[in-house]
């Protein structure tokens, strides 16, 4: 019977991995996230530029290479930091939102849109 007891116990006692916060909304405000996925802008094309994705779900999109991401590792910690909103975009089309982000395991940063393309874009 101990056993089934102290299994229980030992969950909460568990430490849990950090969750990621919600996306900044405002210039200049920063949140605590991860590294969730790194990859190739186009799938399967080496040359084609870097696409991190954070575990907030945010993205950063770049044609070119991005040393500082590729440095990075899936679950690093990032802060991440909202640093320019589009303007006079069509209704629903907020893309083109760059974000700072500073890896913590790393010590490197970037800067990088979240889409390929700004809003009223392709």
């Amino acid at each position: 019977m101990r056993p089934a007891i102290i299994a229980p116990l030992a969950l909460l006692f568990t430490p849990l991995p950090a969750l990621a916060q919600e996306a900044p909304m405002e210039l200049g405000q920063c949140v605590s996230t991860t590294v969730a996925e790194i990859t190739t802008r186009l799938e399967g094309v080496p040359d084609s530029g870097t696409v991190i994705r954070y575990g907030n779900d945010i993205w950063g999109v770049s044609y070119d290479a991005v040393p500082e991401v590729v440095n990075s590792e899936v679950g690093d910690p990032v802060q991440l930091c909202l640093t320019a909103l589009p303007e006079d975009c069509p209704p629903g089309d907020d893309r083109g939102r760059f974000y700072a982000a500073h890896n913590e395991r790393t010590g490197e940063s970037w800067e990088l849109p979240d889409a390929a393309h700004m809003c009223g874009g392709a």
